[in-house]
């Protein structure tokens, strides 16, 4: 798959793409429970385009700018009109 051909919605998500840049990690409070996640936005992109990635906890510091990543089983949603790629709780990031 590739990036031109995300759209909002879609799920099981394959993906692979270079790492273009990443954000300072922030810190959220969940709505659900109250806890405190770590949260970074990467850009990612292929020959087609490029993409938000949004990172947490532990995903945060196993990729690097450069890096060659795949998605797998991801998902792609709108977060304040622009399309966002997630990794989310099914989904497995590594880098290549």
């Amino acid at each position: 798959m590739k990036i031109r051909d995300l759209k909002d919605g879609m799920r099981r998500v394959n993906i692979v793409a270079k790492v273009l840049e990443i954000s300072e990690p922030r810190e959220v409070v969940s709505r659900f429970d109250g806890r405190v996640y770590k949260v970074a936005d990467a850009v990612i992109g292929d020959d087609t385009g490029t993409i938000k990635l949004s990172l947490w906890n532990e995903q945060i510091g196993r990729i690097n700018v450069n890096d060659t990543i795949k998605i797998e089983n991801g998902y792609v949603r709108s977060f304040k009109g622009e399309r966002q790629l997630n990794v989310g709780r099914f989904g497995k990031l590594t880098v290549l």
